[in-house]
């Protein structure tokens, strides 16, 4: 398991703080989206809104962590060989 799949299980059980941990680690696109679904959580929408720019994505309004926790995960598994 990736860092990155070790954050994106973080995140699915609610423990943003662990995520936070490996996501400010990862400079990568997928690493930024994942930062910023961890400040969604937090309740810090404009860091979120930072990180989802630095990851080349639109922050929608009314999006919700948990879809784009599942989003992320979706990704990742299809990028996986």
């Amino acid at each position: 398991m990736s860092e990155l799949e070790k954050a994106v299980s973080y995140l699915k059980a609610g423990e943003w703080q662990r995520a936070h941990a490996i996501v400010q680690e990862d400079e990568s696109a997928l690493g930024n989206w994942a930062h910023g679904i961890v400040h969604m959580l937090e309740g810090d929408m404009d860091n979120a809104r930072y990180w989802y720019r630095r990851a080349g994505r639109p922050l929608q309004a009314g999006a919700r962590p948990d879809d784009e926790i599942a989003a992320l995960d979706r990704t990742l598994k299809e990028k996986q060989p």
